[in-house]
């Protein structure tokens, strides 16, 4: 193959790439997901059930809508101050 070719291709496959995750991100603007920052807590519940005779589970999470108390749930209890 002839190098000029070769050289328009890949100029071609970086051009459409680019205009294909600028349309991407023009599509998905305020979409953002997540919440705001906040007083109070989230709350989760999950409920699986397997199936059969009994085998079903419930569980509820808190999630503190506040940024710097949900980081403090991953330091471990010994290095807290």
């Amino acid at each position: 193959m002839d190098l000029g070719l070769i050289v328009v291709l890949v100029l071609a496959i970086v051009i459409v790439s680019v205009i294909a995750g600028g349309v991407a991100l023009n599509r998905t603007r305020g979409t953002e997901r997540g919440s705001l920052p906040g007083e109070g807590d989230h709350v989760i519940e999950v409920n699986y059930n397997s199936g059969g005779g009994g085998g079903s589970q419930q569980i509820s999470y808190t999630i503190p809508r506040d940024p710097q108390k949900y980081a403090q749930r991953f330091v471990p209890k010994g290095k807290r101050k």
